[in-house]
């Protein structure tokens, strides 16, 4: 089929994409009401520009992006990509456009080359282009190095990154991306956006993503907003920010009070939208005027500077999503017994080692954390810290070293050290077949909970977790943010003293996130000690301490403000962790920093 004639808008400009009134439903259930994924949507994307979706969970983004790639037919309305008709030229879109799904289809076993190589071969691209198509995108992506390494042993990082290469195999016209940076290091994610817009710039192709990352949402020249299948609004990022300003204000706490504290003052208050920790100070979203706001509710105890702050895209987020106060109020129902000794040291290791043959992927790491406190693992994909999580857990063993968990030696009396500790998975691991009571059930008594105890605890994760409504639900039809919650409540039925959180909010929309800390910081306060690997380095804020790790070794330790201050410079002289994070992973730390 040759070129279809464009489509254009009212200023002449070529449109990839032509969502019109678009609807989809889907039969979750025989006999049931169709459950709506889209509500008569409808928006342009533009060649040479990033259109960029975001939303909540369950606001249509994937369904979207499914419908433009021609894997799903509308309920109603009409999807129009490149000219062609997503329904009736579905074939001639798929060949034209490249497109990414949230889980690339890598093949585990074969090598880099060898996956590039087969999707050339599956896209049709003639052997005289490969070289210097394969060329131009190993360059892009920095993966010269690895072609022959296989899928499987490559960082996450390289694996997005080679799933994009994939995607563009064959010079796509458009390409869909749908939450590429996912699970990725703030590195990584840099390296990503970088190769799309030099594909924009020099190729004018059109791109249209979806992310949970709303700082990369601020990137893009568009920006449209879902919440549960209809479109709220659209516009350039500015025009989002333009719309909330004098309600965004920065809360500085005085030397003897916490951020934390000051957070829990406020989140879930009338009038307080959004309410964050941002390099050591409470970020707030408020209704109406915010310093004034801020003012009437914090206590005397708490008096701080309050100083209006120009807004982000994220703010304007978090006010225009729909959303009740209680959701992000701080939560303080737990049965948890607060314990008082902070000083006791819970998890300790000195000079653990793992060896996988004759590779050290974990060098000698030594640190401690003690009851009550947020201990954040930080790094690069492939730095090390997957692997010195799996063995803090007792699911891997160290090579050499001391490890010990709540007191026992995880190499001598490992089943006593995992009695004490919960643990919840980066992907979701509960078992999607059985209903959200199924999962706890049986986990409760996996954990030695019993009659009246089991059915107290229960209720407790009901309770807790908002869960009484999806009690009967499959674990695999939930939400991503109440999948989320399910295995955070299994984690912590049998009141473990340490909860190890391995990338916990990957793939969750910010409102989750949110809902999420705050839980967090209130089992803490408790007294319950939290091992946490995270990407989202605004989320390493939350931690009392944090490790950043490359290369299987330790590069810093310290508090938030010490990490931060490692890239303090007079060109960056209020530097965030992200600052500090990507300067320790390219040693490239201002003159006279060290890690030390």
């Amino acid at each position: 089929m040759g070129l279809q004639a464009m489509v254009h808008d009212p200023q002449g400009r070529d449109v990839v994409l032509a969502v019109r009134r678009l609807s989809k439903s889907f039969v979750v259930k025989k006999g049931a009401a169709p459950q709506v994924a889209l509500d008569e949507v409808t928006l342009d994307a533009l060649a040479g520009q990033v259109t960029g979706l975001v939303g909540a969970d369950g606001a249509g983004k994937t369904t979207l992006i499914r419908t433009a790639a021609g894997l799903l037919v509308p309920t109603s309305g009409s999807v129009t990509v490149l000219g062609l008709d997503s329904t009736r030229d579905a074939l001639e879109i798929q060949r034209q456009v490249g497109y990414m799904p949230q889980k690339f289809g890598l093949y585990q076993d074969l090598s880099v080359a060898e996956n590039m190589t087969l999707y050339a071969d599956l896209q049709g691209v003639p052997m005289d282009q490969r070289p210097r198509r394969f060329e131009r995108l190993l360059q892009m992506t920095d993966l010269q190095a690895f072609t022959r390494r296989r899928a499987g042993a490559l960082s996450g990082g390289m694996k997005q990154k080679l799933g994009l290469a994939c995607a563009l195999i064959k010079s796509p016209r458009m390409l869909l991306l749908d939450e590429p940076t996912v699970g990725v290091d703030p590195v990584s994610r840099r390296e990503l956006w970088k190769i799309v817009y030099e594909l924009v710039e020099e190729e004018g192709i059109g791109v249209l993503l979806s992310t949970a990352y709303l700082d990369e949402a601020e990137r893009c020249h568009q920006v449209i907003l879902l919440h549960e299948g209809r479109k709220l609004d659209e516009g350039p990022p500015q025009k989002f920010k333009d719309q909330i300003r004098g309600r965004v204000a920065l809360v500085t706490p005085p030397a003897e009070v916490k951020a934390r504290q000051i957070q829990n003052q406020l989140a879930g208050q009338s009038g307080i939208l959004d309410a964050t920790i941002r390099s050591a100070r409470v970020r707030v979203v408020t209704a109406q005027g915010a310093v004034q706001r801020v003012k009437e509710i914090l206590p005397s105890a708490f008096h701080s500077h309050v100083q209006e702050t120009e807004p982000t895209f994220e703010d304007a987020f978090m006010a225009l999503i729909p959303h009740r106060e209680s959701q992000l109020q701080f939560l303080q129902r737990s049965e948890t017994q607060t314990h008082n000794n902070h000083q006791e040291v819970m998890v300790r290791t000195h000079g653990l080692q793992k060896f996988f043959g004759e590779f050290e992927a974990v060098k000698k790491i030594t640190f401690e954390v003690r009851r009550g406190e947020i201990f954040g693992l930080l790094g690069p994909n492939g730095a090390g810290k997957s692997t010195t999580f799996r063995m803090l857990c007792g699911l891997l063993s160290a090579s050499g070293g001391e490890i010990s968990v709540a007191g026992h030696d995880l190499r001598r009396s490992g089943a006593r050290a995992r009695a004490r500790l919960g643990y919840m998975a980066q992907q979701f691991s509960l078992y999607g077949q059985l209903s959200v009571e199924e999962n706890l059930s049986f986990y409760g008594r996996a954990y030695g909970l019993t009659g009246a105890k089991l059915k107290q605890r229960l209720a407790w994760a009901d309770e807790e977790f908002g869960l009484t409504q999806w009690r009967q639900i499959q674990a695999g039809q939930l939400p991503g943010g109440y999948k989320q919650r399910l295995a955070m409540a299994a984690a912590l039925l049998h009141e473990p003293d340490i909860l190890f959180l391995d990338e916990p909010t990957s793939g969750v929309d910010p409102l989750a996130r949110r809902e999420f800390w705050l839980r967090i910081n209130g089992f803490a306060e408790q007294g319950v000690t939290v091992v946490v690997t995270t990407h989202f380095m605004e989320e390493s804020e939350y931690c009392d301490r944090m490790l950043i790790m490359s290369q299987g070794a330790s590069l810093a330790m310290g508090t938030p403000d010490e990490i931060r201050h490692l890239a303090y410079s007079s060109d960056n002289p209020d530097p965030t962790i992200e600052d500090a994070f990507v300067a320790l992973a390219l040693g490239v730390l201002p003159a006279g920093r060290n890690e030390e």
